[in-house]
This record gives C-alpha cells, structure tokens and sequence, in this order.
C-alpha cells in the first residue's frame, strides 16, 4: 500500500460517569487524512483544511505520531501527510485525538499492521501529549478500538472493548464557544467523598453492565455524574437547560462531552433520537449563542478506510 485515505471518528469521552476511563466513537463526524509513500525519510504536511493548524511536524498531533512511529519501525520510506479537520478543535468532541488516532492508524497500514492497536493507542497517547500536554487514552482507543472503550489501566496501559446495544444513539450540541481543557481541569476537585465516590463507581458498574446485557433502563440510571459534571458545567453556558430538555425528551441521560462545552445525550433509537435533537435545539436557539448539531449512531469499527492503492 502506498496510499491510503481514511476517516477518524470524533469521540465523547467520560461518558458522565466514567472520568478519564470510558469513551467512545461518533458516525457523522470525524477527520479525513491521507497518507502517502515518499522515498525521502521522514514525515511532511502537505495540506491542513478545516482548522488552523500548525504545519511543525514535531507540534502537529499527527504528524508527530507519524514521525515517531516511522523511527520506531525504522521505516525505510517516508509519509506526505494532509489533514481535513471535520469538526472544531476545542469542541470537547476529541479533536486532536481524531488526528492523532488518524496518525497512528494510517501510517500502521502503510507499514503493513506492525503494530496492534493497543500499541496504536500509546503512540496516539503520545500525539495527544503534543497537542495537550496530557498522554490520556479514552478519546483516542474510543477511535482506534470503535464502540464503547473502557481504559483499564494506565500502568500497564490496558483497553477493554465493550458491546454496544443496536438502539444506542448520540445526540451532541456544540455551542460556539472555547473550554479550554486546562481550565476545566482546574475546576476539578483535588478530594472528593468517599459516599461519592462509592457512587460513581457503582454507576460505571452499572453502566457497563447495562452495556453488556443491553439493559436501557439500567444505562440510563447510571449515566449519572456526581464528581465532576457540577463543577465544570459552570464553564458550558445553559447546560442545566440543555440536559433538562434532553431528559423531558427521554433520553436516557446527557452529559459534558470530554471537558466541554459539547453537551451529548444518549437515546434509544432514531425515533427518540430525533425528538431530543429537536427539543435540545428549540432550548438553545433561545440563548443567542450559535451552536452546531450532530446526531449519530454510535460507531463500532472506529477507522474507516476510503480509498488506498
């Protein structure tokens, strides 16, 4: 293969109650990269549209996961790398995780899958290092691995795919403005009760097993988030308005998508899925602030490759 194009899924990561642990991947929208052969060592980016991206191959998510992954296989070829952002960077929907992901991906193919995907997902960690400051995992092995991803553990790193009900869908509302992630992590408190904490840990138990069993009514009890959604909700704009709207609506629950200010809802089916969308956007068109929407059903491969020769 010496050339590849491929589509790497926007992701929503915590998933309320599963803080820095639990993600998982969107349908609709997502990156477009491609990646091409060259005999001159090395990576290079030849376009970037869609975002104001830097083109320094050491400080581009991508193209340093590129770079490093080149190196480490010792690759006798280089990579001409373009890259089409889909959504807006600081969406909370995964931004620089889509292109670091893509990276990762992408360039596995055209050095014959050496790699497995959870070596993947530490090379996509580290692009998400460069873009952020932070090696976190749940957003980019929520795009690598496709469906719902629980990260295990850290140290070692391990990955664990998990069912996905056929009636899942997501609603999202992106409202025009930046969280910045530092900020949100600031926010956090650095103690939190134990009563809390019992709580959330049973709702990710809960959650998952829902999950597993295809149980809507028990997903729907545990996507409740008691730690971190009442501190950083205060950076998001009317999000008591959004979620409230989305539970009258029936959704099973809503939260903030990674550290904001994307709010997602979670629905059984298209039916329910489609009146949330129209309830959360007849809420905020009242705010004055512009926003995007995106509905999707919850993608279970991940990557999608669209042309290669």
């Amino acid at each position: 293969m010496n050339y590849l194009k491929i589509f790497s899924p926007a992701t929503v990561a915590n998933v309320s109650c599963g803080f820095d642990s639990l993600g998982f991947a969107v349908d609709t929208i997502g990156d477009e990269m491609t990646f091409t052969k060259t005999q001159e060592k090395g990576v290079k980016i030849t376009n970037i549209t869609g975002a104001n991206l830097t083109y320094d191959v050491d400080k581009n998510a991508a193209s340093a996961v590129v770079k490093k992954m080149l190196e480490d296989a010792n690759a006798d070829f280089g990579v001409a790398l373009t890259i089409h952002k889909g959504f807006s960077p600081g969406s909370g929907l995964g931004s620089s995780a889509a292109s670091a992901a893509g990276a990762a991906f992408g360039t596995n193919k055209l050095l014959n899958n050496v790699f497995s995907n959870l070596e993947l997902t530490k090379f996509a960690m580290f692009g998400e290092k460069v873009a952020c400051g932070s090696a976190i995992a749940d957003n980019v092995a929520a795009a690598i691995y496709g469906g719902f991803v629980l990260v295990r553990s850290y140290e070692p790193l391990e990955i664990i795919k998990l069912p996905v009900p056929n009636e899942l869908r997501a609603v999202a509302i992106h409202p025009q403005i930046e969280v910045k992630t530092k900020d949100a992590r600031e926010v956090l408190p650095s103690k939190i009760d134990l009563n809390d904490a019992v709580t959330q840990w049973a709702n990710v138990g809960g959650l998952i097993s829902g999950l597993y069993t295809n149980n809507y009514q028990l997903i729907s009890n545990s996507l409740v988030d008691i730690i971190v959604e009442p501190h950083r909700k205060k950076l998001i704009p009317f999000f008591d308005n959004v979620k409230n709207s989305a539970l009258k609506a029936d959704a099973l629950g809503a939260g903030i998508s990674g550290s904001g200010p994307t709010i997602f809802a979670l629905c059984k089916g298209d039916e329910i899925a489609n009146k949330v969308h129209q309830s959360i956007k007849e809420t905020y068109k009242e705010t004055g602030i512009d926003f995007e929407m995106y509905i999707s059903k919850v993608n279970p491969d991940g990557m999608k490759i669209l042309n290669s020769n």
